[in-house]
């Protein structure tokens, strides 16, 4: 994103430390051809993508503590070497790609063992927890009616079908493990062996993250945009916007004090442009303060901050900033803060600082420093930051954070160009058939303004069509490259697994925060030490790749959480697949080419049942299968999900999305399993998601899968098992997702203490599905839903459902059908007895026909939800005065018969929306709360909403302050 600038240099593209390769350069022909420069990097980025030394030592860890060895010593000299291969596999990719026919059959071996001893310990986990539900005194008869059931058969088959004895079992596993880990270490060793043998430099003991590609780390910056600018001109206004916005607006200090600026923040990816947009608002300000335009800023200072950074270096250049001139070295740091006070006391101030980085506390605190003399200033002045990630912004104490916007393709293409063409006069055929060529590699550049300038940079002075041809054929993105590559090494290692894992979906595919978290956690890519806590710290994982802009937020066409999705930039989606290696991979409409015999996670685009028998089938270590069916379903082939049980036995995750159209017949769709889904015992996620409303017939020996962690049915709306009791026998579920319309039935459903999150739940008064199965299952989160409460008798058996200890509840739906042997009074002392968790956020009471408010909603003291911010009330009676819930941002009435509202609404002091929706008998409003922003008023009496319309009605006094009314 830029101009053209004079005097064009040759942009060198990075090879590893401080070698280059210069386009231009006329020794080309001795030194390295551009395309096995390139390889070599996507080389060294595969290998070093992969190999990571806490993955590697966490698992060498797991598997001696189940053989009970005491290798602590081994450990650390283990992790010592991985993190030295590691480091140079990463750093020296172009030094070591000619030995890469020594070390790449290395690395495939590890890869292999690594994977090998996982699988291994897996079997060790499976049955430990089949173990735990044999143990189970309810589970006894089961366990025995299934062994009894299955044929007799002979030792060596048994083995083959996984039912051998537990003794049997360890014994084999143990000398397996053994083996495997033996394997690892061997590799390791014999990898670490040979580089001394590449004569590369000794790092030594450096922390990994220090040691990058000097070339990859940005350039000190000016506050001089380019000449031209192309695609940034609304980003740059809305930014202006901010800065000359309400100067009441200022950041909080500390002992309750306000400071006299505020700091916006401006974060992408490597290259993305966000110096280029602050140094085009820094010339805009410039420029009013030229003109003295009212509200212009006195001083406006730009400073370059950089990963490693000097307080007293950034705060001489603050200094030199404010005052025009050069200054004295001031080697008391105290003395220079002074003189930085003095040029700045009184004076509306805009500092920008540019790449600014986070890393820990301790940066944190030294970055504090830098902001200390700003206190002096005039309100009204800004701190505008730009960061590769959003942490370094909030560590600051930014109190707006702002995404680099992506350009369009066209804007991209007219950027690209602009760098690319020839500067002199040149033929007009030639003219066009570089823009056609010009149009080709614009698409390889993934939209990144970096790649646009450095490569467009060396086409320009060579305005030759074989040329550009030729380099439309290359690879072309290693400087942008490098920079991502560096950003991406001070990622957590696993952060790292869980990004890489992305390149299995297309490019710009819709991803879902829970549904990418559920994969990671499944895949046990996330490492922490309380058990039960993955999903907490995978969505950490997830903060941190969308702080970093390894993922992309975007809101879909309305504006809710539900509608939230996120996406990959197309050059990090490069870079996810060069890590990844043969670890991902796609399968995409018409595809033809070779499927990688290594491949463990799969992506298939468009359904084919002739790929998947022929060929995916043969790839046995497969982890992850995701079939998208284009325009069709899997319904019927009960035979391909045969084979892929069959013979596709170490998957983890199955899953098949279908976007079929709406089937036009009577009845539904029904998918039934079969009953080999026992063979896939490392199973932990099964999904189906369908376009159209279907039945789903599970077969029993789904109670087998102790792994099991996620059932994703969709659409689906009515669940069968072959028992009542064969869902509560997965005793590691975690997450069931189907149909809001249709309730979940689970026997015994307390037994299921993992769970996480379900679809509605129906209460019966039948042994097996009372409210009380609750008590136990403490770990919901999100939404829950329980409906037939008309079948709980008393405050007693309510209470035992424990709801105040699900402490992770943000929504609650409570749902009494009508049901004339249930009165109110019991309704009114059951809703009393379902206290829920002080955190709840949400709250919906449909049905309920009790004439009071409950005492944890109307006391609100050391219990109930206490920071309630939703209240939604469906064919409810009318419970007198409404309860002062000081914290309540939005009330919805739908489909009550009250014929008023409670006269003390004005209590409400914090509610901005009022919904009246389907009330019929309300005709008059009482007063309504001042803080109100938004009134909607739907289907109510025509009466009343012709009232609300007419000048000088009383409805229409009460609700004139209310900014946004829609009727």
């Amino acid at each position: 994103m830029g101009g053209r600038g004079g005097g064009i240099r040759a942009i060198p593209t990075i090879i590893s430390g401080n070698s280059y390769m210069d386009f231009s350069s006329s020794k080309a022909s001795t030194m390295a051809d551009p395309v096995t420069i390139g390889a070599a990097v996507g080389w060294g980025m595969k290998a070093a993508g992969w190999i990571i030394s806490p993955i590697i030592s966490n698992l060498m860890k797991e598997g001696f503590s189940y053989l009970g060895f005491d290798t602590s010593k081994k450990l650390r000299q283990l992790e010592i070497k991985v993190l030295e291969l590691e480091l140079m596999l990463g750093l020296e990719a172009a030094q070591i790609y000619p030995h890469r026919n020594r070390l790449e059959p290395l690395l495939k071996n590890l890869k292999s063992a690594y994977y090998e001893a996982e699988d291994i310990l897996d079997d060790v986990e499976y049955h430990r927890l089949k173990r735990q539900v044999q143990s189970h005194p309810c589970h006894r008869n089961w366990v025995h009616k299934i062994q009894s059931a299955l044929p007799s058969c002979s030792f060596m088959k048994n083995q083959e079908n996984g039912n051998m004895s537990d003794e049997a079992l360890s014994g084999i596993s143990r000398k397996k493990l053994k083996k495997s880990l033996e394997k690892i270490e061997n590799i390791i060793n014999e990898a670490h062996r040979i580089l001394p043998l590449l004569s590369l430099p000794n790092q030594g003991n450096v922390n990994k993250r220090q040691i990058v590609h000097a070339n990859s780390r940005s350039p000190v910056t000016t506050a001089t945009p380019p000449p031209v600018v192309i695609g940034r001109g609304k980003d740059c206004e809305n930014i202006i916007s901010m800065l000359h916005g309400d100067v009441s607006n200022v950041q909080p200090g500390s002992s309750n004090s306000v400071l006299c600026y505020s700091i916006i923040g401006i974060h992408g990816i490597a290259g993305s442009g966000k110096s280029t947009l602050a140094q085009l608002v820094c010339a805009s300000e410039k420029k009013d303060k030229q003109e003295k335009k009212d509200g212009h800023f006195d001083l406006i200072m730009w400073v370059h901050v950089s990963q490693n950074f000097s307080v007293h270096t950034i705060l001489t250049e603050m200094l030199e900033a404010a005052t025009g001139k050069k200054c004295d070295r001031f080697n008391n740091l105290d003395t220079l803060e002074q003189n930085l006070e003095e040029a700045l006391g009184g004076k509306r101030f805009l500092l920008v600082l540019d790449d600014i980085w986070y890393h820990n506390s301790e940066n944190q605190h030294e970055q504090q420093k830098i902001l200390t003399p700003l206190r002096v200033g005039k309100p009204g002045s800004k701190v505008l930051v730009t960061s590769r990630t959003e942490y370094a912004l909030l560590a600051l104490g930014a109190l707006k954070c702002i995404p680099i916007s992506d350009l369009d393709d066209n804007v991209f293409l007219k950027l690209f160009l602009h760098y690319a063409l020839p500067l002199v006069d040149i033929d007009e055929r030639d003219q066009r058939k570089l823009e056609v060529i010009g149009a080709n590699i614009a698409k390889k550049l993934r939209r990144s303004p970096l790649a646009a300038r450095t490569v467009g940079g060396q086409l320009q002075i060579r305005p030759n069509v074989d040329f550009w041809r030729d380099a439309c054929n290359r690879d072309l993105l290693n400087e942008t490259m490098g920079a991502l590559w560096w950003s991406y090494q001070h990622l957590d290692e696993q952060v790292r697994r869980c990004f890489s894992y992305c390149s299995i979906f297309p490019r710009r595919h819709q991803l879902k925060r829970d549904e990418l978290v559920n994969l990671w956690v499944a895949e046990r890519f996330i490492s922490t030490t309380d058990t039960g806590e993955e999903e907490a710290a995978a969505q950490q994982y997830f903060g941190e790749l969308v702080s970093s802009s390894f993922l992309n937020k975007h809101m879909g066409e309305y504006s809710s959480e539900e509608n939230v999705y996120f996406t990959v930039h197309d050059l990090l989606h490069d870079l996810a697949e060069k890590v990844a290696g043969s670890d991902c991979f796609r399968i995409q409409q018409d595809w033809t080419g070779v499927l990688p015999t290594n491949v463990r996670h799969l992506f298939i685009e468009a359904y084919d049942e002739t790929i998947i028998t022929e060929r995916i089938l043969e790839i046995e270590s497969l982890r992850t299968l995701v079939i998208h069916c284009i325009g069709r379903d899997m319904m019927d082939h009960e035979t391909v999900y045969e084979s892929i049980f069959m013979k596709l036995r170490k998957l983890r995750v199955l899953r098949v999305q279908s976007d079929a159209p709406w089937r036009q017949y009577t009845g539904f769709s029904v998918l039934s399993l079969p009953a080999s889904i026992q063979k896939l015992k490392h199973l932990r996620y099964f999904g189906y998601q369908s376009g159209c409303i279907y039945k789903l017939v599970l077969p029993s020996t789904i109670s087998t899968l102790h792994h099991f962690q996620v059932l994703d049915f969709g659409n689906c709306r009515d669940l069968v098992f072959s028992s009542e009791e064969d869902l509560s026998k997965l005793n590691s579920l975690r997450q069931v997702s189907a149909s809001p319309l249709s309730p979940l039935s689970i026997r015994h459903l307390g037994r299921l203490t993992s769970l996480q999150t379900m679809p509605p739940i129906k209460v019966e008064r039948k042994e097996g599905y009372e409210l009380q199965q609750l008590e136990r299952v403490n770990k919901l989160r999100g939404r829950l839903e329980i409906q037939g409460l008309e079948n709980v008798e008393s405050k007693e058996a309510a209470a035992e459902a424990n709801l105040g200890a699900k402490e992770r509840l943000q929504q609650l739906v409570l749902v009494w059908d009508h049901d004339e042997s249930c009165s109110p009074d019991v309704q009114a002392e059951v809703l009393e007895g379902l206290c829920p968790p002080m955190e709840l956020e949400s709250l919906e009471i449909k049905g309920y026909q009790g004439s009071r408010y409950p005492s944890w909603l109307v006391v609100q003291q050391n219990y109930g939800p206490s920071y309630l911010h939703e209240l939604r009330l469906s064919g409810c009676s009318r419970m007198g005065s409404i309860a002062a819930l000081t914290h309540l941002c939005s009330l919805t009435i739908f489909d009550c018969s009250w014929d008023s509202l409670p006269d003390d609404m004005e209590r409400l002091t914090s509610i901005k929306e009022l919904t009246l929706s389907y009330c019929y008998n309300i005709l008059l409003l009482p007063a309504l709360p001042k803080s109100l922003e938004l009134l909607r008023l739907d289907g109510c009496s025509t009466e009343l909403m012709s009232s609300c319309r007419t000048t000088g009605h009383p409805n229409w006094h009460k609700i004139e302050h209310i900014p946004h009314k829609y009727i």
